[in-house]
C-alpha cells in the first residue's frame, strides 16, 4: 500500500468522508545528475549559509520570512499559515461541481489520486464517487496542501477519485502576448484537404505506455558511452518545411505523388520567329 501524503475530510454539504491522498506522478525513476567540482571530482554539497555572518545554517533553524522591508522580515510558521485559513486545513471543501472537461488544461498542475481513509468512509466514498459518475461531473474543492491554499479539480477515476490542483488565474500568463506574432492566414484548397486527410490517417487513442521517455533513455546511452569510451554521434536536427514546399512536404506526407512540371516550351529564337512572319 502506497503511503499517504496527505489524510483530511472531502465535504459536500454535510456530508464529510475521510479520504486520503496518493501522488499519482513521481519524477523518482528519471535520470539525475549531481554537481562536481570539475577540479577535483568530488561531489559539491548545497548548504544554506546566513547572509551575514556567511555560517551554514541547520534545518531545523530554517523558517519562511516575507520581506517587509530592506533586510526586515515576518517570520511564519506552518502554523502560522495553516491558522490562517483554519477552515480549509485538513478539509477538502467542495465548492460546486461542474462539467468534466469545463476547465481549460492550461490550468492543471499535478494529480493525486483520493481514497477513502478507513473502512468506515467506504460507503460515503463510494456514494460520492458513483454519483459524480452517474451525473458525469466533476468536483471543485479547496484546502491547505503543502502549507499552500490549492483548488482542486476532483473526478472519478477507476474505483477511486483523481484530483488535480490547479493553477490559479494569476499563476497563468495571457495567451494574447504569446500569439501576438501568431500568423492570422486562412489555408483552404489542396493543403487545407491534404492536412485533414494526415490527421485522419494519424488518428487514434491515447496509450501511456507507448509513449517512451526519450530523453532519459538517451542520457542513459551517453553515460553508458563515456563508460566505454566511445563517442556518440549527435543526431541531425529535423530541417523545418520551406514555405515553397510546403504543398510538397504535404503530398509526401500523404503519401501522393507531386505531379510533375510541365517543361515550358523553348521560345523561338528571333530570326526564326521573323522567317515564320515573312513566309
Amino acid at each position: 500500500m502506497p503511503r499517504a501524503i496527505w489524510k483530511g475530510y472531502l465535504k459536500v454539504g454535510e456530508l464529510v468522508c475521510p479520504v486520503a491522498l496518493y501522488a499519482a506522478a513521481s519524477t523518482a525513476e528519471r535520470v539525475s545528475f549531481h554537481t562536481i567540482n570539475r577540479k577535483t571530482g568530488h561531489r559539491v554539497h548545497r548548504d544554506f549559509v546566513d547572509s551575514e555572518s556567511g555560517k551554514p545554517v541547520a534545518r531545523e533553524d530554517q523558517a519562511k520570512g516575507y520581506e517587509v522591508a530592506a533586510d526586515e522580515y515576518i517570520l511564519l510558521t506552518p502554523e502560522d499559515i495553516a491558522g490562517a485559513i483554519p477552515e480549509s486545513d485538513k478539509t477538502l471543501a467542495v465548492q460546486s461541481f461542474i462539467g468534466c472537461a469545463a476547465v481549460d488544461a492550461v490550468y492543471f498542475d499535478k494529480p493525486y489520486y483520493i481514497g477513502p481513509a478507513d473502512p468506515e468512509a467506504e460507503e460515503s466514498f463510494v456514494l460520492l464517487r458513483e454519483g459524480m459518475r452517474a451525473k458525469k461531473v466533476a468536483a471543485l474543492a479547496q484546502t491547505v496542501l503543502f502549507r499552500r491554499l490549492r483548488t482542486l479539480l476532483i473526478r472519478p477515476h477507476d474505483d477511486g477519485l483523481v484530483g488535480t490542483t490547479l493553477n490559479f488565474d494569476y499563476e497563468v500568463r495571457s495567451a494574447e502576448e504569446a500569439f501576438a506574432e501568431a500568423p492570422k492566414m486562412k489555408i483552404k484548397g489542396e493543403m487545407l484537404d491534404l492536412a485533414k486527410h494526415i490527421i485522419q490517417t494519424k488518428a487514434g487513442t491515447f496509450d501511456p505506455t507507448g509513449f517512451d521517455d526519450r530523453y532519459d533513455a538517451a542520457l542513459a546511452e551517453l553515460v553508458q558511452a563515456k563508460l566505454e569510451g566511445r563517442k556518440l554521434t549527435p543526431k541531425p536536427a529535423p530541417k523545418a518545411s520551406e514555405p515553397g514546399d510546403l504543398l510538397a512536404a504535404l503530398r509526401e506526407s500523404a503519401g501522393k505523388k507531386t505531379p510533375a512540371r510541365k517543361a515550358a516550351k523553348p521560345k523561338a529564337k528571333p530570326a526564326a520567329a521573323a522567317r515564320r512572319k515573312a513566309g
